[in-house]
């Protein structure tokens, strides 16, 4: 469509549209070079000085499955963060999500920052698209979305607590299919950030490591069926596999909007991943504020030049 004449009329109605529409519009129809400067001028300079970030609020960051692990000290470490922060802490129990908050707020008294929790299950389209209606009414934008949470079913396969179906199934579902429906519901609250950034926790997930050294599954004998496994992780391995791809794809369609996207791999660490803490703890791993930190430093932009990779603390990691 070519519109070659404007009136008064048009400009009226075109300011009466909501900013998502206008951008909508302006991207989709063809117009006359003297319609399109119009269109700059009055309409989208005003729309981004009202919806991209105020630079004196403070960033506001989402993060999902936020009331233990991982999630837990990225929620910390940006709220004892001398910058301004308002964190979002996303959890499939509401009451699990407020007593972590309570207690981050216990543990760093004398920050200044906010936090907020909303319930989401992943697994459930109405549980994200009620989650994004009540950040929505709260907050005009989100800065950045870190898509922390995960799931592991292969201990209980192992325990014969699920079937091997049901293992994959399960962590396919909330570590891939959740996570990218998560982010296409968000995306529009994302887009209004002047940079805005998408975080995917990436994890067991490198192909090339993989063929190298199979950590931290020993090696089999001859023979079936193969005896068992003490921590069996191909279910959870094989989901963040395909989670690297979704980064990619995700990377490539925000390209031309500006947003700066990564899989952080903060490697192995203590968390209650799988519920089984007691084989956790005899791995005698790193504690999680290492990977809160990290996370934290990828937003603050001490990793911008590594965007569109997978990436760790010392640099970046092969596919």
């Amino acid at each position: 469509m070519t519109l070659k004449r404007m009136g008064g009329n048009v400009l009226s109605d075109l300011k009466a549209l909501s900013p998502d529409l206008v951008r909508h519009l302006a991207r989709s129809i063809h117009l006359t070079p003297v319609f399109a400067q119009v269109l700059s001028t009055t309409l989208l300079l005003p729309i981004k000085k009202h919806t991209i970030t105020n630079m004196s609020s403070p960033t506001v960051v989402l993060v999902t499955g936020a009331n233990s692990g991982i999630g837990y000290e990225i929620v910390k470490s940006f709220y004892e963060a001398p910058k301004s922060y308002h964190v979002i802490m996303t959890s499939r129990s509401l009451e699990n999500g407020t007593k972590a908050m309570e207690k981050i707020k216990s543990e760093v008294p004398s920050s200044s920052n906010t936090l907020q929790v909303v319930q989401m299950d992943l697994t459930s389209d109405e549980s994200i698209n009620a989650a994004f209606a009540t950040v929505q009414s709260t907050n005009q934008r989100i800065d950045a979305l870190i898509n922390n949470a995960g799931a592991t079913f292969d201990i209980q396969y192992s325990a014969g607590e699920v079937s091997l179906r049901d293992c994959f199934n399960q962590a396919y579902d909330v570590n891939v299919t959740g996570t990218t429906i998560a982010t296409h519901t968000f995306l529009p609250l994302l887009l209004r950030s002047a940079d805005p950034r998408l975080l995917f926790l990436a994890g067991l997930s490198q192909i090339t490591e993989a063929a190298k050294s199979y950590f931290p599954t020993p090696t089999q004998p001859a023979g079936w069926p193969k005896p068992p496994v003490g921590f069996e992780t191909i279910g959870y391995r094989c989901s963040k596999t395909a989670l690297n791809m979704l980064m990619l794809d995700w990377n490539h369609k925000l390209r031309a909007d500006g947003v700066r996207v990564w899989a952080v791999g903060p490697g192995m660490l203590a968390t209650n991943l799988g519920g089984k803490p007691e084989l956790v703890a005899a791995l005698n791993l790193p504690h999680p504020r290492k990977g809160g930190r990290l996370m934290r430093a990828v937003v603050e932009g001490e990793r911008d030049g590594d965007a569109g990779q997978v990436i760790s603390y010392d640099g970046r990691m092969p596919l």
